[in-house]
């Protein structure tokens, strides 16, 4: 049967339409969607070489970043057994070990397979800065061997450096608002957002070597080398920091008792009134000037002992804090803290910790005080004698105990004569720890060389969800049941003539 040429033509084009319309609607509907898998989990770790003592803060981030920067949080720390790796100046090979018990506990908490992608990072503070202005030839050595024991681990060695005092001091900014989630929420909806107006603190650190300061001030800062830039979570933020080396709680003990020694004319009995009443610490000479933090005479007998013998007068012991910390001079009047450092105006809520936490807790002052309640609570703790101390704090180490009198005073003479909390002391907040993670400069550098980490890329599955393709194949069979139905009725309809 021979179809006319009219009708043929129309059923080529119906059958072209027919056949358009099926791809097309196959390519609407099956819209494949994307599934992606959970980041896999970044690991890092950094090593916080202080003056007293190291520790190994391990992290954890998820693969995706929030505009550039990780999503860290602490998976773990290890305390390193001895003293600080400034102490290993006379056995160097000794700091690189003291690291090996910390670096097997980390090679068991992550694993095997993710370990040679982990970075890892060593910051020395104010103790390392000391050292390398008494002996640089030390503090190389020292820093190699620290090195060469963590590159002998399965880990991304990235480097280990002595951190300036504005670095320490930033990064402990950046740790507490972190914390805070200044920087960055997480909202019921499920996603990370960047607050309007959070809540920006300050960060009040005080080492065994050094103390820091840093806060975002009200006004520019008109001093040059006062301020760091900083850049998280896409934001850029200006940040007043400084380092006051040879004024962490150690270091100014020292000064204290040096003074101390020089205004009795180099006698080998010294009457501490810091000291509790009962307590005595006899050192050698050479063990009182064996810090760049205090002046040594022209000449000493290195092995001469010299006894300091409390007194247990609060009053006396804060007038001669003042001997070594200058409250007065300030070339840039009014604004400066303490010893004629230009600093503006403190300002906002500040997070004081390390050794301002572990002393004012000791004293039962945290996180917060009244001022009144502060002074009173110090100055009946420093009349104390040292046999009733020894009784009811008997799993306290004495080197600590026989300290949290003078600390605390001399914690006040900085906070409320340097730096001029006198008007603002409620703002001040004395933490440990906040979400279970410790406050510090280590977690603000890990953020911040987050930047420099690329995340990971996860595996990406595509296909169609079963509804739809249920949908799909159904649309497919009836679009194809209607053309060849209608191809059917082409060939066999009756061709009427007009």
């Amino acid at each position: 049967m021979h179809l006319p040429a009219r009708s043929t033509t129309v059923g080529i084009v119906l059958i072209a339409t027919v056949c358009s319309s099926i791809i097309a609607l196959v390519l609407v509907l099956a819209q494949h969607y994307t599934v992606e898998l959970p980041h896999e989990i970044q690991y890092g770790m950094v090593f916080d070489a202080g003056s007293s003592h190291t520790a190994l803060f391990i992290y954890k981030w998820p693969g995706g970043k929030q505009n550039n920067t990780g999503i860290v949080s602490q998976l773990r720390v290890c305390d390193v057994e001895g003293g600080g790796i400034s102490s290993y100046k006379n056995d160097p090979p000794a700091a690189g070990r003291s690291l090996q018990e910390c670096l097997d506990i980390a090679k068991a908490v992550i694993p095997t397979r993710k370990q040679r992608g982990v970075p890892v990072y060593l910051g020395a503070t104010a103790g390392m800065r000391l050292l390398r202005l008494q002996d640089k030839s030390s503090t190389d050595q020292i820093m190699k061997e620290v090195s060469k024991t963590i590159k002998s681990y399965p880990f991304d060695f990235r480097g280990a450096q002595i951190l300036s005092g504005m670095e320490e001091g930033a990064y402990g900014w950046v740790t507490i608002n972190y914390l805070l989630e200044g920087f960055i929420k997480y909202t019921f909806d499920g996603e990370w957002v960047t607050p309007k107006g959070g809540r920006i603190l300050g960060a009040l650190d005080l080492g065994g070597a050094s103390t820091q300061i840093a806060f975002t001030p009200k006004e520019p800062v008109t001093q040059p080398n006062s301020e760091e830039s900083l850049q998280l979570y896409g934001h850029k933020y200006g940040v007043y920091t400084h380092s006051y080396l040879c004024y962490g709680k150690d270091q100014a003990m020292r000064q204290l008792q040096a003074y101390l020694v020089a205004v009795s004319g180099s006698s080998s009995q010294v009457t501490h009134p810091c000291y509790h009443t009962g307590f005595n610490l006899t050192m050698t000479l050479a063990d009182l000037y064996d810090s760049p933090c205090v002046t040594k005479p022209g000449s000493i007998d290195p092995g001469k002992p010299v006894t300091f013998t409390g007194s247990g007068d609060p009053e006396r012991c804060q007038s001669l804090i003042h001997n070594i910390v200058n409250v007065t001079e300030c070339p840039f009047s009014p604004d400066c803290g303490f010893n004629g450092v230009y600093q503006p105006p403190v300002n906002g809520e500040y997070f004081a910790f390390s050794a301002y936490y572990y002393t004012f807790d000791f004293l039962g002052l945290a996180p917060q005080a009244p001022l009144p309640k502060v002074t009173s609570t110090i100055e009946t703790f420093c009349q104390r004698t040292w046999g009733s101390l020894l009784v009811d704090y008997p799993n306290v180490k004495e080197k600590y105990l026989r300290d949290y009198c003078a600390s605390a005073q001399y914690i006040m003479t900085i906070l409320v004569q340097g730096y001029k909390f006198n008007e603002t002391w409620d703002k001040i907040y004395f933490h440990k720890k906040v979400a279970d993670t410790d406050i510090g400069w280590t977690l603000g550098y890990m953020l911040n060389l987050t930047n420099m980490v690329a995340p990971t890329h996860p595996l990406v599955v595509t296909g169609v969800q079963r509804s739809q393709w249920a949908a799909d194949v159904f649309f497919i069979v009836l679009a194809f049941s209607l053309s060849l139905v209608l191809i059917i009725a082409l060939i066999f309809w009756p061709n009427k003539q007009t």
